[in-house]
């Protein structure tokens, strides 16, 4: 096969693929909506009431007390995994009841009301908003994660560019590497019909 055939059956199969990385390259500069599907969700942390003694364990590797709107809450990491213990008792705090969840959910809201509005429906301890924002809470660690429908939307983009087609990763991969050698190809063959024209 001539080099300007097989330049022009490689543009061919490469049309889809560029048109994606081109677009979604265009977004990811402008990064337009980022701020609010990536934005971190924290807890509303309140001034401690009370001075606490604590006597570290010998597997603590890590050590924190906070307080939210539902009290004190001693943070531990121990053998590299985190647990949320009574400041008192050192036991293990017991998860929050649907109310205190929904208070403790509806404290954090407050910095950002506009992107999670209110809660609609609880399941565990993950809740959708009337924004249509899903929000789970890490009990052991007290932190928050957020996703809406934009972050699903961008999170879509990420796998239009790195030719993430197909539900399987091996697959992928293959994919992605068999894209950048057909640009390579693409590059090489351009760089030949320019220099040799009757190629």
């Amino acid at each position: 096969m001539k080099t300007r055939k097989l330049h022009k059956l490689i543009g061919l199969v490469l049309v889809l693929p560029m048109l994606g990385w081109t677009i979604t390259g265009i977004v990811f500069f402008v990064k337009p909506g980022y701020q609010g599907a990536f934005e971190q969700l924290s807890i509303k942390n309140y001034p401690l009431s009370q001075s606490l003694t604590i006597t570290p364990q010998e597997n603590w590797q890590e050590v924190k007390v906070v307080k939210t709107i539902l009290g004190d809450h001693l943070l531990v990491k121990a053998n590299n995994k985190s647990a949320h213990l009574e400041p008192v008792s050192l036991l293990a705090k017991p998860e929050p009841t649907p109310l205190q969840f929904k208070t403790l959910l509806n404290d954090a809201f407050s910095q950002n009301e506009a992107r999670y509005g209110e809660i609609e429906h609880v399941n565990g301890l993950s809740v959708q908003t009337s924004t249509g924002v899903e929000v789970t809470l890490d009990w052991n660690s007290l932190r928050l994660s957020q996703k809406g429908q934009d972050t699903q939307l961008i999170n879509l983009l990420y796998q239009v560019h790195y030719l993430q087609w197909t539900p399987y990763k091996g697959l992928n991969q293959v994919l992605g590497i068999f894209g950048l050698v057909l640009l390579i190809s693409l590059t090489l063959l351009g760089v030949r019909i320019y220099f040799k024209p009757g190629a």
